[in-house]
């Protein structure tokens, strides 16, 4: 059965023929962080650094049970399109992706999802100073994909756009994240598995959002939960066609 069309404001992009040119993975040495939470907690993280002056800064936020490690293969690939990448250890997290989240190992304990938001403003603090008027981006996966709407509500002016992979309401209360969806007026980029529960949770938040340039990309040949879905050890068929949806959205945040 196909999938329903989505309403409002969210797009079912195509890029059958587009003919955008995927760049290759460039090998790029990743730069270890500690960034200070506002409640004095230790976060540890790795930054991959573009080439260029003044680049975009992308902030990039793992799934439940994981840490920077998640980003290990998409970090270097967005650097080579331009971006400055921070992936954190937030303090929810644990041993995906063949490494420790240091954060966790430091506090001793893995928290709440909501308990990580001061690791993400850690993060944006960061990004603000490293960007220097540039824009700063916000992904994230899975939990942290709800929570970027969350950070972005409470943020102001200080993030030019969002991309999240498989949102959901992961959060206590009454949707909390479309609540915070329906304050942004900013680019919103959603994605998620082929999988018609997770699109109906990614859609209702997308539609939620005050406004601004929203898509929501529904994989054509395969997709899977979280940004794992750009990494073809765990998305062999599906990582190249959503590798092109993500750096077309991309694009109009060059600054050169």
């Amino acid at each position: 059965m196909p999938y329903p069309e989505l309403s409002r404001s969210t797009v079912v992009a195509s890029f059958a023929g587009f003919g955008l040119l995927v760049a290759c993975v460039v090998s790029a040495a990743a730069e270890d962080v500690v960034l200070t939470a506002r409640d004095g907690t230790k976060v540890f993280g790795q930054v991959w650094r573009a080439d260029g002056e003044r680049p975009p800064v992308i902030l990039a936020f793992h799934m439940a049970g994981s840490n920077h490690a998640e980003y290990s293969t998409i970090g270097p690939r967005l650097s080579a399109a331009g971006f400055d990448v921070l992936a954190i250890d937030q303090r929810s997290g644990g041993p995906l992706f063949g490494a420790n989240n240091k954060t966790v190992a430091a506090l001793g304990h893995s928290t709440s999802y909501a308990a990580t938001l001061p690791d993400l403003e850690a993060a944006l603090d960061w990004g603000r100073m490293q960007a220097k008027g540039a824009p700063v981006l916000v992904w994230g996966s899975s939990y942290s994909a709800a929570l970027v709407f969350v950070l972005a509500a409470g943020s102001g002016a200080d993030i030019a756009g969002i991309l999240a992979f498989s949102p959901g309401e992961y959060l206590a209360g009454d949707r909390p994240v479309q609540a915070a969806a329906a304050k942004l007026k900013i680019p919103v980029y959603v994605t998620q598995a082929k999988d018609r529960e997770e699109i109906e949770a990614a859609r209702a938040i997308l539609a939620s959002v005050g406004g601004g340039d929203t898509m929501q990309y529904l994989p054509k040949v395969a997709g899977i939960h979280g940004s794992s879905t750009l990494r073809e050890d765990a998305d062999p068929h599906g990582a190249a066609e959503n590798w092109q949806a993500v750096l077309s959205f991309l694009q109009r945040f060059k600054t050169h």
